[in-house]
């Protein structure tokens, strides 16, 4: 199949089909259809030249560009193409080797809509909205606050840190994301100190409070920090969703913890700053509910990142908007 054979504006996607929203530019030697035609092709079943042992029935899974406006194309995937239960296999689909081609100059993927039935061979959330709000029976905003300096304190301070934030009023105090098991600052003994500090400030102040450990490390070990976490009573895990990978994610919520999973974002704007090309974090956002975290960090709109208070309520919606039978994600400034 040619390129242009991927495009047809007479398609009308069924509800089985995966739909995704890209914005493209093509190469000076190419066209936006001609571009959106490679793209469906590279994320589907072609490729860049004719394929001699192609079937007829390997055709009808072919994406199909339905939708072009502007730099704004909309291509569906047939289900089929999709295993259930395997986010990196989506993602190497929809968000692979497509950002690579010459035809394209730039590509991003904006958004994308998966279909229920592939939706419920995912887990979702554990605890969501309403479940977090249980564990602390308030219905303000949950305050929190982070440990800073956000690496180099020894165990001691670190607790020390904790301790006066709780007791101060903050409801909820979390980890870092590059604060794992230091020299200065190992794993096993920050959870067994900070939770007794945690236990402490409860009981002198009467309030719920919450500590984020960092779970974050190779997948086996990743497993056997949460273990731990559950086995001493910790109510929160935190894990950097996008250097462990999907994987790791799915690997974690899998074993069905009695832990709120807080994700942190490390590294997404390597995917998501430039306007034009690579992986919006609304996607992102999509794909971390999907693969089972309560909490994910969207953005402040204000301060030192760089996102809008549009995209952050975009990020927002994506986490409480009706996703099959998920639970409404918490979001996190």
């Amino acid at each position: 199949m040619r390129y242009e054979d991927y495009v047809d504006f007479g398609y009308k996607p069924s509800r089985e089909d995966l739909v995704c929203e890209f914005f493209l530019e093509p190469a000076e030697s190419s066209s936006v259809e001609r571009a959106a035609g490679a793209v469906a092709a590279e994320s589907s079943i072609g490729t860049w030249t004719e394929v001699k042992t192609e079937k007829k029935y390997v055709r009808k899974l072919a994406a199909k560009v339905f939708g072009i406006e502007g730099k704004r194309v909309k291509v569906a995937y047939p289900v089929e193409l999709f295993e259930p239960g395997n986010l990196p296999q989506i993602l190497s689909s929809v968000a692979g080797n497509a950002f690579g081609m010459k035809e394209i100059k730039s590509l991003r993927l904006v958004d994308l809509t998966i279909p229920d039935k592939l939706l419920k061979s995912f887990k979702g959330p554990k605890y969501g909205i309403k479940g977090i709000r249980k564990i602390f029976r308030i219905k303000r905003p949950l305050l929190g606050t982070i440990i800073k300096p956000k690496i180099g304190l020894r165990t001691e301070d670190h607790v020390k840190v904790a301790y006066e934030a709780w007791v101060n009023g903050i409801d909820i105090v979390k980890d870092d994301e590059n604060l794992s098991s230091q020299s200065f600052n190992k794993f096993e003994k920050r959870l067994e100190k900070t939770f007794k500090a945690k236990e402490k400030a409860e009981k002198e102040t009467g309030e719920k409070k919450a500590y984020m450990i960092n779970v974050t490390a190779e997948t086996q070990e990743m497993l056997k920090r949460a273990k731990a976490v559950e086995r001493i009573g910790n109510e929160y895990v935190m894990v950097d969703i996008i250097t462990v990978g999907w994987s790791a994610l799915q690997t974690l919520r899998n074993q069905d913890f009695d832990l709120v999973i807080h994700a942190h974002r490390a590294g997404h704007a390597a995917l998501t700053r430039n306007p034009v090309h690579g992986i919006s974090m609304k996607v992102i956002a999509k794909l971390a509910r999907i693969a089972g975290v309560d909490q994910l960090h969207v953005g402040t709109g204000v301060g030192k990142m760089f996102e809008s208070k549009a995209e952050v309520l975009e990020n927002c919606k994506a986490l409480k908007e009706r996703m099959w039978k998920f639970k409404p994600v918490m979001p996190v400034a």
